[in-house]
């Protein structure tokens, strides 16, 4: 993107390339898990998805899949976080 004059800069803490845990939330249904997985991959395709790590909420009603990629810039983490919230089975990504 470029810059554009006048138009305020994002700022961010984060240095590029990193190691980058996405945390994904959603019903625990067949299928949950292997569709954020796919999410991942799509937009980190060096993702290891035997690296995802799956935690099912108190109840067993939900479940928690960790997701840690090599990010190489804010535009795929933003890109991928937009994905996986606009992906119905996702209820919150953190």
């Amino acid at each position: 993107m470029a810059d554009t004059p006048g138009a305020p800069t994002r700022q961010t803490l984060i240095e590029y390339p990193c190691d980058f845990p996405i945390k994904v939330m959603g019903a625990r249904v067949d299928g949950f898990a292997q569709a954020v997985i796919e999410v991942v991959l799509r937009h980190a395709p060096d993702f290891d998805p035997a690296g995802a790590e799956m935690r099912p909420s108190s109840k067993g009603n939900y479940l928690a899949v960790t997701c840690t990629f090599r990010a190489v810039s804010q535009a795929q983490v933003d890109a991928l976080y937009r994905e996986l919230t606009s992906h119905p089975m996702v209820k919150v990504v953190l």
